[in-house]
This record gives structure tokens, sequence and C-alpha cells, in this order.
């Protein structure tokens, strides 16, 4: 059975892409068959991987008009077992290029469909809005939809929306779509805030917020710089840690097994 989840949330900043990629990295180090997707057009997952994006040939861009197959988009990042279609600016115009076709929002979908018996999880990072890219997104993603909660008070608000639209895109496109969990990123237990807003998310989503909690660290903000996940760039770091226990629980939720086993 193939995972396929979106990282969505409509605020930038929250650390999405972050997740996205350090997630990628340590459920391959698990030994899972693993997919990046790459939907935004800043393309920030696929240089935090290495990959130059004003070098590529195909992207995320030419997999959602058509141009080419999700497999020839796809490339093997030899160093961490994984594979990412990565993305390119070109997929700003996908949207506006995008508006007058049929079945619009089930173009990720349909490209994902040959491909997903090939993997065990299939991450998408979404762009910092709720519009046709993210739609798309929602869409494809049968295992549901992981949203990175900065523990800050501003990072609540939007929440509602998000939720909105998820509700929206499971009652007219994807019915199988749903909050699989909230991921309390940026957290900093020294300050009340943090501790005040994560106890607000608990509250009101209860056990679909991941136990684990990303700590505000300063290796996680380096490490794209480099062109790398943190499992390589600083795994014993508190940010490495943590992105490897929520692998863990991930893996736990969606196959019932225990996170330790």
């Amino acid at each position: 059975m193939t995972f396929i989840y979106a990282i969505a949330n409509q605020k930038g900043g929250v650390g999405k892409t972050t997740t996205a990629v350090n997630l990628t990295a340590y459920l391959a180090a698990m030994g899972k068959r693993v997919l990046l997707v790459d939907m935004d057009a800043q393309a920030n997952a696929s240089s935090s991987m290495g990959i130059d994006k004003a070098a590529l040939e195909t992207s995320s861009y030419d997999v959602l008009l058509g141009n080419v197959t999700a497999a020839k988009a796809t490339l093997m990042n030899e160093k961490h077992k994984l594979f990412i279609i990565p993305s390119s600016p070109g997929l700003a115009a996908a949207e506006i290029e995008l508006v007058g076709e049929m079945a619009r929002e089930y173009r990720l979908r349909q490209a994902l469909t040959t491909e997903a018996e090939k993997y065990d999880y299939i991450l998408i990072d979404c762009p910092p809005s709720l519009g046709l890219l993210t739609v798309n997104a929602l869409t494809a993603a049968t295992g549901g939809v992981l949203i990175p909660v900065q523990c800050e008070y501003l990072a609540l608000e939007g929440l509602t929306q998000l939720t909105r639209t998820v509700q929206l895109v499971k009652q007219r496109l994807n019915p199988q779509l749903s909050v699989s969990g909230l991921i309390l990123t940026m957290y900093d237990s020294r300050t009340a805030l943090s501790q005040q807003v994560a106890a607000e998310v608990v509250k009101f989503f209860g056990e679909q917020v991941f136990t684990t909690r990303v700590p505000r660290n300063v290796r996680l903000s380096e490490a794209p710089s480099y062109g790398q996940p943190i499992l390589t760039y600083a795994p014993s770091s508190p940010g490495g840690a943590a992105y490897k226990a929520l692998a863990a629980e991930l893996v736990a939720r969606s196959e019932g097994t225990s996170p330790n086993a």
C-alpha cells in the first residue's frame, strides 16, 4: 500500500518544506521507498536536496501540463536512496495555463497513479497558498494532509480556513482526504507562547497532533544551504532527533506499528 501525503498550510514560514525534505530523508533511511514531489514554484525542497533547479530539463510543471510522465520527471538522490520530482520557477504559470482545462484539479493524481505502486510513501510539498497547485496535491493525497503549525500566535488563525478547504476537497474531489496529523514546528519549550499555542492546538485537534515537536533549531535552517537534509548535515542536533522521531511516528500511524519498532 502506498501512503500519499500532502504537506500543506497556506501560511508561509511554518516549516512545510523543512518537514517534507527531512521526513523524506528519514523515511528512506528506514528502508522505505519514498518519492518527494515539489509542488512549490520556489523549488526550495528541490534545492534542499541538492538539485540545481536552473539546470532541470523537466519538472513538476511539465508533469501537471501533461508534457511528460511522472516517471520521466523523477530524479534519484543516490546518497539518500530516495526519489524526487523537482520543481522550477515555471510552475508559477501552471495555475494560469490550466484555468480552461477539464479536470484540472486531478492532474497530479492522474500523473501519480502509474507511479504509486513503486513507492511506500509519496510526500507532496505544497506552496504557501490554497490555489490550484495545493488543491491538486490535496486531491492526490490518498493518505491525507499533514499540517505543520508554527508555535506562534498568528499560526492559529489560518487553521480554520485550511481545514475548511480540506473539507471542500473531500466533498467534491477526494473522498479519502482527511487531516492525518498536525506537526508543531519551531517549538521552544522555554517560552510561554510556544506552550500556549501547543496547548491550544492539542485542545482543538486532540490525537491528530503528533507527539513529536520540532524545535526551533539553527541546524535545520542551515542544512538547505548545503543541499542536505538534517539527516546528513547534523543528525545529532535537536532538529535531527525530532525529524527522526517524527518519521517513526508517521510510519506507526500509517502502518499501525509501534514507533519504536
